[in-house]
């Protein structure tokens, strides 16, 4: 049995979830998110909790059973409190700033970098901190992943594009190294 599909996923007061043949649709206060059904799983509304139980025990009815319900609660919590991400970036001359729907890095290229965000991501900069946030915990991290991938954090000065909760792993240079 898998350990975290057989949990039950508690939905909090104000929170409304529809089970349907193709997706559980899941509003609240932040807004509304789906996620598809697996056909090889029964849902259950009771009580305050969604249950999810497999119909038959194959290979990926297994695999599919922690997954859904982990998604479930994805959108549960997305649509009560939200998700964030936080960016750094640390670099001279390296800045960040958000105009409406829209990040400007500097970057240390000949331009700045414009990336055009997603609906359903804010983003706020505070000085050197880029905070993306949002319903939909894919959206929010895959985004978040696509501006770190604009300048890596090279493990020499440490400068680019950084999660805050990430560490470099830095290197000792070319004349650090001889003796």
């Amino acid at each position: 049995m898998s350990r975290i599909g057989k949990l039950p996923v508690p939905v909090p007061a104000g929170v409304e979830v529809r089970i349907g043949t193709d997706v559980v649709e899941v509003k609240g206060p932040k807004g509304a998110l789906t996620t598809p059904v697996c056909p090889l799983l029964n849902y259950e509304l009771a009580d305050g909790h969604v249950t999810l139980t497999r119909r038959e025990e194959t290979r990926e009815s297994r695999a599919q059973h922690g997954l859904r319900r982990t998604l479930l609660a994805n959108c549960i919590d997305g649509v009560t409190k939200g998700f964030s991400k936080a960016l750094e970036v640390i670099g001279v001359g390296y800045r960040v700033a958000v105009k409406g729907n829209v990040v400007e890095l500097a970057v240390g290229y000949s331009h700045p970098v414009i990336v055009d965000l997603p609906d359903g991501i804010k983003a706020v900069a505070e000085g050197q901190v880029l905070t993306l946030s949002g319903v939909d915990k894919e959206l929010v991290g895959e985004t978040a992943a696509r501006i770190r991938r604009i300048r890596k954090p090279e493990p020499y000065k440490g400068k680019g594009i950084k999660y805050v909760t990430e560490t470099i792993r830095r290197k000792v240079g070319k004349s650090g190294g001889k003796k």
